[in-house]
């Protein structure tokens, strides 16, 4: 019984150190980019961008029938208007941004510097440092933001099947 005991409390002092080492060996080699597992797949993270709220803008035929079908869903207007041809739709953090005869195909839009509710938030990056970010990544940028200026901008990226991702910075 006792060597049971010892043999049981072996594994268990091997098992402990190893997690302690394993813990300690992880937080020194990562001390400048985070590491996540995913799947049993390390993964680096570099700094994420503060992009700010995320909405997908929409481009619809009818902006009335679109306005009912995502009320139908549980969304309520949040900003916009009918004479405005567009209408910004919002269920709880998500947000839909309905457009009629505005651009051609659907925009994954980012506002840095708002939150879901269109409030200021502290922390964000700024749309001009955003833009740098991505061009260093040989992102191309199109159009771009004025890098002489300050306060609102945009710009525009497009991912690898052709979908636009619009970030625009309203302060």
């Amino acid at each position: 019984m006792k060597k049971t005991a010892l043999i049981i409390l072996g594994f268990a002092a091997a098992f402990s150190l190893g997690f302690f080492f394993k813990t300690i060996f992880n937080k020194q080699t990562t001390n400048h980019i985070d590491v996540k597992q995913v799947d049993n797949v390390k993964i680096k993270q570099e700094k994420n961008m503060k992009l700010g709220a995320f909405s997908i803008s929409l481009s619809v035929k009818d902006l009335n029938v679109s306005k009912q079908f995502y009320e139908n869903l549980g969304f309520v207007v949040f900003a916009g208007g009918m004479e405005k041809n567009y209408l910004i739709m919002k269920n709880e953090n998500a947000l839909v941004g309905l457009f009629q005869g505005m651009f051609k195909g659907n925009i994954l839009t980012f506002n840095p510097g708002w939150d879901e509710n269109a409030n200021n938030i502290e922390k964000f990056d700024d749309v001009r440092e955003i833009q740098k970010q991505l061009k260093s990544k040989g992102l191309t940028v199109n159009p771009e933001a004025d890098e002489q200026t300050t306060g609102p901008a945009s710009l525009m990226v497009t991912d690898p099947d052709g979908n636009v991702v619009l970030i625009d910075q309203h302060r």
